[in-house]
């Protein structure tokens, strides 16, 4: 990657207070702001196509990013398997993507409140009324989305594969 390429990359990756003050500017510049969230510790096609399809419901898509800490409250002692700055990296590299946040939280509650998303996205494997932050969207006017996810793909998936392929577990 060349110089010009990490800057812009890099410029993606904003702290909590930052992304308020921009999505305030989006906002009064009429764009709508999609917000999703996530651990993509082994991105794969089905990260894309997700992410891409998020993109495509607004102006402006902020990824929260379960920062190294809150991964392991969710998946346990053994994830992530990519670190946090690695995967901020990749994530931020994505065209479909315009912002990314890190947050320790094990949820993304505090985020969606301090972004107040038009949109909120999660995959259709989540029911609506498990999907953090989707009431107070709905109560902001905003509404909430639940993408399709690509079958058989799934980070869990790739690591049991890898572990069978090369390690005979499992």
């Amino acid at each position: 990657m060349n110089r010009k390429t990490n800057q812009k990359i890099e410029k993606k990756i904003v702290s909590f207070d930052e992304i308020k003050v921009l999505a305030d500017e989006y906002r009064a510049c009429q764009k709508r702001i999609v917000f999703t969230n996530g651990c993509f510790d082994i991105l794969h096609a089905g990260h894309v196509s997700y992410l891409s399809m998020a993109a495509a419901l607004g102006d402006i898509l902020v990824l929260g990013l379960n920062s190294d800490c809150s991964v392991k409250k969710i998946k346990g002692d053994k994830r992530p398997v990519i670190g946090e700055v690695h995967r901020g990296c990749v994530m931020s590299a994505l065209e479909s993507v315009d912002h990314v946040v890190l947050f320790d939280d094990s949820d993304p509650g505090q985020l969606i409140e301090n972004i107040c998303p038009d949109i909120l996205v999660k995959g259709a494997d989540w029911p609506e009324e498990q999907i953090v932050g989707a009431a107070f969207v709905r109560e902001n006017g905003g509404c909430v989305e639940r993408i399709v996810l690509e079958p058989d793909i799934s980070t869990t998936k790739i690591i049991e594969r890898i572990g069978r392929l090369y390690y005979g577990k499992p």
